[in-house]
C-alpha cells in the first residue's frame, strides 16, 4: 500500500514538473520498460485534466453570477436618457428572468462543447461485443440448440442479451473472453463450432485489462491438446496475424497484419492490427502464422477501417494464473512456442474446434 501512495506521489510531481531533471529522466525510463506504470501515468493525467475543465468551468459560472450581481440596471437606463427605448423597458421589466436565460444559455453551451470534445476522444474506441437481444434468428438458434442437445446445457429459453466470442486455454473447459462481452449477464453459455451449447461459469473477472476466464460446468467435456502456445514475446510490425471470431451465427475468419506495438490512444497493454473485424469478434484470439495465441481481440476504431485493438499475450499470464492447477488438465503452454507453418486452411480446420461463441443472457 505505502508503495502504491509513493507511486501516485511520483506520478503527481512529474505531471506537475517538480521533479529534478534526473529524477525525471530516471521515471521516464521506468515508464518505458514497465508498461503498468505508463498506463498509470496516462490515467492520472487524463482523470486530473477532467478536473481542471470542470473547475474552469464552476469558476465561468461564479464569475458570471458576481458580474451579474454587479450590474446596476437603474443606473444605466439614466444614462442612455431620458426617454427609455421599448427595448429598455423590456429590460426592466423582465431583467432577473433575463439573465437566469442568459447564464443558462451559455453555462450550457460551455457544457455542450466540452461533452462533444470529449466524445470526439472516446468514442473512436467501440467494443466488439454484440448486443444479440435484436437479432431473432440468434434467439431461436438458441432454443433449438437447447431442445436438441438437453445432454449439453440446460438453459432456459429466454431471450440472448450480448455475445462475443471464446477460446479453450485448457482441455478440461477453461475458455478466456473479453470481461465485456459477460459483465451485464446473469448466466453464460458457450456454444462449440457443431452447434453444441454448454452452461459456463466465471471463475476470474478483470476489467481493467478486459479479460475473464468462464468454465464449462459438464464435467465430461473435454478437447484434445490444444493445437496453440500462448506467445508472449513481443511481435514485429508487418506481421501477418489472423483472427477466428462470432459476428454472426457461424465462425469467421480475418487476416491483417500487425500495425502498432500499442493500442488506442499509445495504450502499451494492446496491439493495433490491420484486420476487419464486427460486433461478436470481441474475445477471439489473435495468431501469428505459425498458430501461436499473440493477443485477444477487444475492440477496434469506429472512424477508421480496419483499425483493430487486441490485449498482447503477455498480459494474459495473470488469468492463467489464477486457475487452480489441480482443477486444470492441459493448460495452453507459454513455453512451447509453435514455430513450423502449417497452410492457413489446415490451421483454421484444427483451431476453429478450440474458439466458441459466447452468449450472456
Amino acid at each position: 500500500m505505502r508503495n502504491e501512495i509513493e507511486l501516485e506521489g511520483i506520478i503527481e510531481d512529474y505531471l506537475n514538473d517538480k521533479l529534478t531533471e534526473g529524477e525525471k529522466n530516471a521515471f521516464e525510463e521506468l515508464r518505458r520498460n514497465d508498461p503498468s506504470v505508463d498506463h498509470r501515468v496516462v490515467t492520472h493525467k487524463t482523470f486530473v485534466e477532467s478536473l481542471a475543465s470542470y473547475a474552469n468551468t464552476l469558476e465561468l459560472k461564479n464569475k458570471m453570477d458576481a458580474a451579474h450581481a454587479m450590474i446596476d440596471v437603474d443606473q444605466l437606463s439614466r444614462k442612455l436618457g431620458p426617454h427609455p427605448s421599448i427595448i429598455v423597458n423590456i429590460w426592466r421589466k423582465n431583467r432577473a428572468a433575463i439573465a437566469v436565460a442568459a447564464s443558462f444559455i451559455l453555462l450550457t453551451t460551455v457544457m455542450i462543447y466540452s461533452i462533444q470534445l470529449t466524445t470526439q476522444q472516446t468514442t473512436g474506441y467501440e467494443k466488439m461485443s454484440v448486443e444479440l437481444n435484436r437479432l431473432k434468428s440468434s434467439t431461436n438458434s438458441l432454443i433449438r440448440n437447447v431442445k436438441s442437445n438437453q445432454h449439453h446445457s440446460t438453459a432456459p429459453v429466454k431471450p440472448v442479451k450480448f455475445g462475443g466470442t471464446g477460446f479453450a486455454i485448457s482441455s478440461n473447459g477453461y475458455i478466456l473472453t473479453s470481461y465485456h462481452v459477460i459483465e451485464k449477464s446473469d448466466t453464460v453459455y458457450v456454444q462449440n463450432n457443431k452447434g453444441e451449447q454448454y452452461k459456463v461459469e466465471i471463475t476470474y473477472k478483470d476489467p481493467v485489462n478486459d479479460i475473464a476466464i468462464l468454465k464449462i460446468i459438464d464435467k465430461k467435456f473435454s478437447l484434445s491438446a490444444l493445437p496453440y502456445s500462448l506467445k508472449r514475446s513481443a511481435v514485429g510490425m508487418g506481421e501477418s496475424v489472423y483472427t477466428l471470431g462470432y459476428p454472426k451465427e457461424d465462425i469467421v475468419f480475418g487476416k491483417g497484419y500487425l500495425s502498432s506495438q500499442s493500442g488506442f490512444n499509445g495504450d502499451t497493454l494492446a496491439y493495433q492490427v490491420a484486420i476487419d473485424v464486427n460486433p461478436g469478434n470481441s474475445g477471439g484470439p489473435l495468431l501469428d502464422n505459425s498458430g501461436n495465441i499473440i493477443g485477444i481481440i477487444n475492440a477496434k476504431e469506429s472512424h477508421t477501417d480496419g483499425a483493430t485493438f487486441a490485449v498482447k499475450a503477455k498480459y494474459l499470464q495473470d488469468a492463467l494464473s489464477s486457475i487452480p492447477q489441480d482443477s486444470v488438465v492441459g493448460k495452453i503452454s507459454s513455453k512451447k512456442i509453435q514455430k513450423h507453418r502449417l497452410e492457413p486452411s489446415k490451421q483454421v480446420s484444427k483451431i476453429q474446434e478450440y474458439v466458441f461463441m459466447v452468449k450472456g443472457l
